[in-house]
């Protein structure tokens, strides 16, 4: 409370502890380093959900918080930034289909607290001790989870989808990225054969959101238009190749690279 000649005030204060670390953006992403986020994110829901205890947790009932992968149908209202244009075709395919498929089934998913936002910027990393002798690029680990205030409650499934839509868009080979991401997901939260089968739809849904709202943003803030669209071409990218190869291909390839994870190695 201060007093400086105009009364009494108070003041929120908002303290943070320092976390060292480098982001993850300015680190090669391998796949270890992928597993090792699936994995971090696994562990995150796991443990919000079973032992964050807080009088206010009911906050994190959002209701119509647009970055939900719950609210994808609100994305309609906006989907007119992207003028006429094949990742508006997508985007409303996706729509659609989310409408369909995910919407009348979220009871079948299994209910948690979502982060909602792992990525590049949000996850840091340092060397460990072995990295300062090979000089490896595996030799990573995570040492740091920033910016909560994404938090919301939603499903482990859709945890899993944001973090390999956002790994895609780092990783040198976007759509094995996904694979290596759900492998150590599910080294923690193995997903029910319904989240299994909604993971490739919630990734795209997750691709729009971030496609539509950022450009829709941009227009709102011009003089941030460079922050908010920095990966704009390779988001929309990754939207059209993911949706054109179709959900059996890309499937193939992640539940092939996440299941490997889980074969015994005998050798």
């Amino acid at each position: 409370m201060d007093n400086y000649g105009v009364g009494n005030r108070k003041h929120l204060l908002r303290l943070l502890t320092f976390l060292p670390g480098t982001e993850l953006k300015k680190v090669p992403v391998t796949s270890h380093i992928l597993f090792e986020i699936g994995k971090t994110a696994a562990l995150i829901d796991k443990v919000l959900q079973a032992e964050f205890h807080h009088s206010n947790i009911g906050c994190l009932n959002r209701g119509d918080y647009i970055w939900n992968l719950t609210n994808v149908p609100l994305l309609e209202k906006y989907v007119y930034v992207l003028g006429q244009s094949k990742e508006r075709e997508v985007v409303e395919q996706v729509i659609q289909q989310f409408k369909e498929k995910i919407q009348p089934n979220l009871n079948q998913f299994r209910p948690c607290i979502n982060h909602g936002d792992l990525n590049e910027e949000n996850i840091l990393l340092e060397p460990t001790s072995a990295s300062h002798i090979t000089n490896t690029q595996e030799d990573y680990r995570i040492s740091g989870i920033l910016d909560f205030d994404d938090m919301s409650y939603g499903y482990y499934v859709f945890e899993v989808a944001i973090n390999i839509m956002f790994m895609m868009t780092d990783f040198k080979n976007p759509v094995s990225a996904g694979g290596f991401v759900l492998a150590g997901f599910e080294s923690i939260i193995p997903l029910t054969s319904q989240e299994r089968d909604a993971v490739f739809l919630l990734v795209n849904c997750r691709f729009s959101q971030i496609i539509v709202l950022n450009r829709y943003h941009a227009l709102l803030c011009p003089d941030n238009k460079d922050y908010l669209l920095s990966s704009s071409k390779k988001e929309i990218s990754n939207l059209i190749h993911l949706w054109n190869m179709g959900k059996q291909y890309v499937e193939k390839i992640w539940f092939g690279i996440a299941d490997s994870y889980s074969i015994p190695n005998n050798l």
